[in-house]
């Protein structure tokens, strides 16, 4: 930053945004052609893509802000401010998922025999697998906050164990619910209340997993010294979605499974 008289991150040129948006474009396309024509090859092309791009972006980013630098109180501000606009953005994502999960539950329709879970639609017991999960979760909260205030305290043992028992937790939870998924008595197609459980939950699942990934990557940061007391935005960005996943799971515990139940 010696050679500019602003706190700001001015970005070099980069491969990465548009090998981003070709790698989406694969996706969507890969899936539409799953769909029709039962083949998820250029689909499964695209995943690869998104990896290999997200990947080397990250690690741009954790050059600039380790090695370079380039992030400045000023960065580290906006970074926070941009992840906070995120967690808003995936708010009324889900939001829009309750208010169908709602819309149909309240006032059950004819089609669905009037009630509601619908006629022939054998619900999940809330208190088996749906518990568990809940339990790993909140369990999770805890240890990523161990972990946080570890990081804080300069204590980088206990935040390593803080933030791999998380990551355990978070793979614990997909493998439970992947489970979960295998042994369902309904599927997507078996009327709205199908299509409403598997769409929400199976977003929160996807959200889990990329969590589980977010906590992975400011693991291994913090074991090759990126991370210390006073410059740890990526694992604070991290926590934070964490405790968001957290959050919207006890909505869907108590809505979709316990209530719905």
């Amino acid at each position: 930053m010696t050679d500019h008289n602003h706190p700001y991150h001015l970005v070099e040129k980069s491969p990465w945004p548009i090998t981003a948006s070709l790698s989406a474009m694969l996706i969507t396309t890969g899936l539409v052609k799953w769909f029709h024509n039962f083949t998820p090859y250029l689909m499964l092309i695209g995943l690869v893509s998104v990896s290999l791009t997200s990947g080397q972006w990250w690690r741009d980013v954790a050059r600039e802000a380790t090695l370079q630098g380039l992030h400045t109180m000023k960065v580290t501000s906006g970074l926070r401010m941009g992840m906070v606009l995120f967690i808003v953005s995936e708010v009324f994502f889900f939001f829009s998922f309750f208010w169908a999960f709602f819309h149909s539950s309240l006032t059950p329709s004819m089609e669905t025999g009037g009630t509601w879970p619908p006629v022939s639609i054998e619900a999940f017991n809330p208190f088996q697998i749906p518990m568990l999960n809940t339990a790993i979760l909140l369990a999770s909260g805890v240890t990523v906050t161990w972990a946080h205030h570890a990081v804080t305290e300069n204590t980088h043992t206990q935040a390593s164990q803080g933030l791999a028992t998380t990551v355990m937790l978070g793979l614990y939870f997909t493998l439970l619910q992947g489970m979960e998924y295998a042994e369902a008595p309904f599927t997507l197609a078996d009327s709205i209340y199908g299509s409403t459980f598997f769409v929400a939950t199976g977003f929160h699942g996807l959200h889990v997993i990329i969590g589980t990934i977010f906590l992975l990557t400011s693991y291994l940061r913090l074991s090759a010294a990126h991370l210390s007391a006073s410059h740890h935005t990526g694992l604070e960005a991290a926590i934070w979605y964490w405790h968001f996943v957290d959050v919207v799971w006890l909505f869907l515990y108590v809505s979709v499974y316990w209530w719905g139940y």
